[in-house]
């Protein structure tokens, strides 16, 4: 089970573990011995894009991730938006472009960070001007990138085989090696290569 919660977020007693008959049948929660508040711990969504600039796609390095590996531009969802506007939101505030054309690539589970992707493709246009949140970038032609298995990998390869490129995929074990090339990316969280989960640190 993922969780940041300690604490009930009503009356701040310490949570406990703690079964209740649910729809589901006997379900393990944390619960609140107090005042009966359940943490139901439900995926966050994330959103992601594969952000298409002159014909490449643009990978960008999260200023905190150790390694030098690139992903797909991710972030959270705000009250008050639609995916398609906070996707554009993330572009526009993490590399100063523009987006003239959106359109949903696919959903995914992210299980390792309680997360579910939703991913676009966007077309955008612009000078990259990049967001302290970011330390560099690649513009990549779609057959140089690579795929890792999980979350944003995923989509990407979805959107590859929809442009006619069978996708490359990278293993996490030899990605997270320094030796490993840097152009390659996954939201997380990360977006290609895996390096941080999307929305964890993007």
């Amino acid at each position: 089970m993922i969780t940041e919660y300690r604490f009930c977020p009503i009356c701040a007693s310490p949570l406990a573990l703690r079964s209740e008959l649910e729809d589901a049948g006997l379900t393990e929660r944390l619960r609140c011995p107090a005042c009966d508040f359940t943490h139901w711990n439900n995926p966050t969504p994330v959103l992601a894009a594969i952000v298409e600039l002159d014909g490449h796609v643009l990978l960008a390095r999260n200023a905190a991730w150790q390694h030098r590996m690139m992903g797909l531009i991710t972030g959270f969802m705000e009250a008050g938006e639609t995916p398609e506007q906070g996707i554009a939101r993330e572009i526009s505030e993490e590399t100063g472009l523009s987006v003239s054309a959106l359109s949903l690539v696919g959903v995914h589970d992210f299980q390792r960070m309680n997360q579910v992707i939703i991913t676009y493709h966007a077309v955008a246009h612009g000078e990259v001007r990049l967001s302290p949140e970011l330390a560099e970038y690649r513009l990549l032609r779609p057959e140089q990138v690579k795929c890792w298995r999980a979350g944003t990998g995923l989509a990407l390869a979805d959107w590859l085989r929809s442009r006619g490129h069978e996708p490359v995929f990278m293993e996490w074990a030899s990605a997270a090696e320094p030796s490993a090339p840097a152009p390659d990316d996954g939201a997380g969280q990360p977006g290609l290569h895996p390096s941080a989960p999307p929305g964890q640190a993007a």
